[in-house]
């Protein structure tokens, strides 16, 4: 479909209705935000994916049984704390939806809770109450500036995105923030994701738009290979500007999703590339998926992208040790068009050429394995020595 949204200022509170905020309730030592609301003005249709690590944290599992309902009026989080694998984690996670509801005057399970942190650390409540009546007391429709600060942990730049279209006489906006740098490669990673709009959209709808959104972006991602415990993403649909229609909505929840989940490769630990994967050709789309993940999450495939080192010959690799069909004898690769691979064999392009390409921050990967119609696209990184250092621990 023709392009028909354009990018406006602003993240969840650009669609009508909607307030956020977000504060340093002291989770974190630095003095950072930490605790962020976005809450609407209305009660909103909501749908979320979330985690599917099987170690799942106290706000993860409270968000799955509240988001049954189908409705929300606020969401909350903090960051510097997990809030995962802990005994209280349960009753904290609750005192977090409590602490929003009675001041709000909405039922408890309309509200939805996030944390992303350290796991393993008991949650330090009482700041964080305190960090959400600071918050209540701030909500604006200029807060999702401040929200976006208050989820980041790694996050060397806020990520955020807002979109508009017309249709029968209408406006509506869909907005979105997000955090992520490590622990990334969501499968519904660690990685939190809040969208809001002002359309109507009936919650079954809303919840299959939501998962091919996150199916074509946040799951086709990959920093490091690992997946949270605390992976989240939440969509509110208030329906102040109306019903818009679907097609036009998908496209464009598509987009937002889309950019939020780049920013977070972009914003990889320790990253230096952003390289796309474009697998074509294969058995299955399933199969396209699997080698296409191989290749970007092989520690020799993007620590060979880090030293500047086209080595087809891990991209190969990869595939192989894959569990996709491959023919290695149909198997072509190229970097941004230079062939490198032809038949399974090497092309006539000079290394030089391909280092040239490789050096750049950004570039991408073509492999056709001329096995059937499957495709899939990958975003991923490198791996360099700044990553080890952001993760060795204390």
């Amino acid at each position: 479909m023709k392009t028909f949204f354009i990018r406006i200022s602003g993240s969840v509170t650009a669609p009508q209705g909607f307030r956020a905020a977000g504060v340093a309730a002291g989770i974190k030592s630095n003095g950072k935000k930490d605790v962020a609301l976005i809450v609407s003005d209305t009660l909103a249709t909501a749908a979320a994916t979330f985690t599917t690590n099987q170690v799942k944290a106290a706000p993860v599992k409270l968000s799955m049984e509240h988001v049954k309902s189908g409705k929300a009026c606020a969401i909350v989080a903090n960051s510097g704390n997990a809030n995962a694998c802990t005994s209280d984690g349960p009753i904290h996670a609750r005192a977090m939806a409590c602490a929003v509801s009675r001041r709000l005057g909405c039922a408890e399970n309309h509200v939805l809770v996030c944390s992303t942190g350290r796991i393993g650390a008991n949650l330090p409540i009482v700041k964080v109450e305190a960090g959400i009546k600071q918050c209540l007391g701030l909500l604006s429709r200029q807060g999702g500036a401040t929200a976006v600060q208050a989820i980041m942990t790694t996050d060397t730049f806020p990520k955020e995105v807002a979109v508009q279209f017309s249709a029968g006489g209408k406006t509506f906006r869909i907005g979105g923030i997000a955090k992520g740098a490590g622990m990334i490669q969501p499968k519904m990673a660690t990685m939190l994701g809040f969208i809001t709009t002002d359309a109507a959209i009936p919650r079954t709808t809303l919840q299959r738009a939501l998962t091919k959104a996150v199916n074509q972006s946040f799951n086709r991602i990959t920093v490091d290979g690992d997946t949270s415990t605390n992976d989240t993403v939440i969509v509110l649909a208030n329906g102040a500007a109306g019903k818009p229609p679907l097609a036009k909505f998908q496209a464009a929840l598509d987009f937002v999703c889309l950019e939020l989940a780049k920013m977070i490769v972009q914003d990889g630990e320790g990253v230096s590339k952003f390289v796309t994967i474009n697998v074509c050709g294969a058995a299955t789309e399933r199969d396209a998926e699997i080698a296409a993940r191989a290749v970007a999450n092989s520690v020799l495939v993007k620590t060979s992208w880090c030293g500047g080192d086209p080595n087809w010959g891990r991209i190969l690799d990869a595939l192989g040790y894959s569990s996709a069909r491959i023919d290695a004898e149909l198997v072509d690769v190229g970097y941004e068009g230079l062939p490198a691979v032809r038949g399974g064999m090497p092309a006539r392009t000079s290394t030089a050429k391909l280092k040239k390409i490789v050096a750049q921050p950004t570039f991408s990967i073509d492999i056709h394995l001329h096995l059937g119609r499957g495709r899939c696209t990958m975003h991923t990184c490198d791996l360099t020595e700044k990553y080890v250092e952001l993760n060795k621990g204390e």
